[in-house]
């Protein structure tokens, strides 16, 4: 059992850490993973955590039964014939001032164009929402970790202000073969890709003619949005600039009783079918359902 608590960080270092974790309260993880990747994480959180502060509770073979690792200033790791303590520091360090980043500063600028593209969505007279133009949007990939591994197809739907429902389905080509593993779960192989797939840099350019200014919308969407930001970035594409919206945690908070929350147990909890699950075009389908059904009863809106 690995524990880790989370203080002011980046949410993208929270969306990140549920790869692995389950976050059982706000910026506290719970997870069982190998040591190796027990590391692996806390790496990662070492070099994303910005200003933030984080914690690690790991199984050891010690007096107590558990070690740890902290980030906190104030306090310090010492061990004590065996056993791990917290000691309070009377004289934490000085905190560095640390300048931002290119990619943290990026990462604002996104932020701030997708707040000013919010407002241009909200009536200038009565100061209600105009109805806009909706995409959900799904990817399937050859793996979790965006900078390691590619995206094999790209699904969305676009729910226009007139109501009528427009498609946009692409397979990608991809270096390398598609694992056993992932051809069972979405059905793609490598044969197809080379068939029918499009390289990458152009089925992301005809991905941003399609959704244009309009509202994104994806279940786990922080997922799909890291692989799209790493490859949009990594081929000098335009980032997408468009207000997100994961219906993930709209719907824990609307239904707090779920077994769990994956995609097919929440669809077949608001009865939404999807009958070729882990494909881009048909989960994207879903999740444009599933948009609408959470509008419909007040747990959001756009």
């Amino acid at each position: 059992m690995i524990v880790i608590t989370l203080t002011k960080v980046p949410p993208s270092l929270r969306g990140d850490l549920t790869k692995w974790y389950q976050e059982v309260q706000t910026g506290v993880y719970v997870g069982n993973v190998s040591a190796r990747i027990r590391d692996l994480v806390w790496e990662r959180v070492m070099k994303n955590i910005g200003s933030g502060e984080a914690t690690m509770v790991y199984n050891a073979k010690n007096e107590l039964g558990y070690q740890i690792k902290t980030t906190r200033k104030a306090y310090e790791v010492v061990d004590f014939d065996g056993i791990p303590l917290m000691m309070r520091l009377n004289h934490p360090p000085a905190v560095a001032k640390h300048g931002f980043s290119n990619a943290a500063k990026y990462h604002r600028a996104k932020v701030m164009a997708r707040k000013n593209m919010k407002k241009t969505n909200v009536g200038k007279s009565t100061g209600t929402s105009v109805a806009a133009t909706i995409v959900s949007l799904d990817l399937e990939t050859t793996g979790l970790d965006a900078a390691k591994n590619q995206i094999i197809a790209i699904g969305a739907v676009k729910r226009q202000k007139n109501g009528e429902d427009v498609s946009f389905h692409k397979l990608i080509r991809i270096d390398g073969q598609v694992r056993k593993k992932i051809t069972e779960l979405t059905g793609i192989t490598s044969e197809r890709l080379s068939a029918e797939g499009v390289e990458l840099v152009s089925a992301l350019q005809k991905l941003e003619a399609f959704v244009k200014d309009a509202v994104i919308v994806g279940y786990n969407l922080r997922f799909d949005e890291a692989f799209l930001s790493y490859n949009i970035q990594n081929n000098g594409l335009p980032e997408l600039t468009n207000q997100m919206i994961d219906l993930m945690p709209v719907v824990k908070k609307a239904n707090q009783f779920l077994e769990n929350y994956r995609l097919a147990t929440v669809l077949k909890d608001y009865d939404i079918e999807n009958l070729t699950p882990h494909h881009a075009l048909a989960d994207a389908e879903a999740t444009l359902l599933l948009a609408m059904k959470l509008m419909k009863n007040g747990s959001f809106h756009i």
